[in-house]
């Protein structure tokens, strides 16, 4: 059976630790074939086969290889560091007629260290933010609803960047205060790396990725109305 048909495996952390000890160009041109193998194919499967479950729970959002999946390569132009390799694979699945950075969808990497899996929204515009911010503030009982229910409290967590104050515009003491904070909304669950090679990773996946759905959805009700 072909790695890709098997998905993430052994081989796909030993090449992420050895790409994280040897981030340089001469070491990856000499593994190349190990990351075909053993990191683009397996994700590239994983994607594929999420483009079909999506069909039956989350039809909105796009999963293919070329807009999910991330590059290996560092952009590096405005950065100290300047390995030229991630250290991890990762593929983010965007809201169907919003841009790939844009609003709220799903996403999951693997590393040597971790796997994460989850969704939200990162780092919206102001303009994305402030609608997002209303919307909760008039429906902060069905915010509460998906982020109190039982799949989020027993391991998955709404977290991101936060101000120390509620934002002007809205009370200071808003039943949403908390939730107003917020200016990106990320929920989701981290998980040892070895669940990479597990048989029990994709299954994890759809798992997560139904659970955390409802927040994206809640999160693009002012940037694309209902889906």
């Amino acid at each position: 059976m072909p790695a890709s048909a098997r998905g993430f495996s052994a081989h796909t952390l030993k090449f992420l630790r050895g790409l994280k000890r040897h981030n340089r160009r001469e070491w990856f041109n000499a593994h190349r074939d190990e990351y075909e193998t053993h990191v683009r194919e397996p994700m590239t499967a994983i994607v594929g086969r999420l483009a079909a479950d999506f069909r039956s729970f989350a039809p909105e959002l796009v999963a293919s290889p070329k807009i999910s999946m991330y590059r290996i390569y560092r952009d590096t132009r405005f950065s100290e560091n300047k390995a030229p390799y991630k250290t991890h694979v990762a593929a983010v699945f965007p809201t169907r007629g919003l841009a790939k950075h844009e609003g709220a969808g799903l996403y999951f990497h693997v590393s040597h260290e971790n796997v994460w899996i989850g969704g939200g929204m990162y780092a919206p515009q102001p303009a994305q933010l402030q609608a997002v911010r209303e919307h909760i503030a008039g429906n902060i009982q069905q915010l509460r609803a998906i982020v109190e229910s039982p799949p989020f409290g027993r391991r998955i967590t709404l977290e991101g960047e936060k101000l120390k104050r509620v934002p002007r515009g809205f009370p200071r003491d808003h039943d949403a205060a908390e939730y107003l904070k917020f200016r990106s909304f990320i929920a989701g669950a981290e998980f040892p790396a070895e669940l990479a090679a597990s048989p029990r990773l994709y299954a994890t996946i759809l798992s997560v990725f139904r659970a955390v759905i409802p927040l994206s959805r809640f999160l693009n009700v002012p940037l694309v109305g209902r889906v």
